[in-house]
């Protein structure tokens, strides 16, 4: 998520240029029928990008619990799954994007 994220926001520099922004006027300018694509185009690149933002938001907080589990000593590991869990939760509560029964299945079994 972090690659997307650095992907999606150089994509996101290109749309907001000046000379991107240009172009979009001269479309709208002259009605031209490529702006509809344009503007879909933009929005999958918009909600895209911010997808990719609330998901690594939210994948870093996974990562302090999940340190212990794979650096720690059994004790420390099950210190460690209760927070982990608790997080996991949280990020099922509150993600737009990574609260799916098949993104929370893909992360379980990462974690494992």
């Amino acid at each position: 998520w972090k690659q997307r994220t650095a992907k999606f926001n150089s994509l996101m520099d290109c749309v907001n240029s000046q000379a991107c922004r240009a172009v979009v006027g001269v479309l709208t300018a002259t009605k031209s029928r490529l702006l509809k694509q344009w503007r879909q185009l933009d929005a999958c690149i918009t909600d895209g990008a911010n997808e990719a933002k609330d998901n690594v938001k939210f994948l870093y907080t996974l990562q302090r619990f999940c340190e212990p589990l794979y650096k720690g000593d059994p004790v420390n590991m099950l210190q460690a799954i209760p927070g982990l869990l608790n997080a996991i939760r949280m990020v099922n509560s509150y993600s737009r994007f990574y609260n799916t029964p098949e993104r929370m299945t893909a992360l379980f079994i990462k974690v494992r």
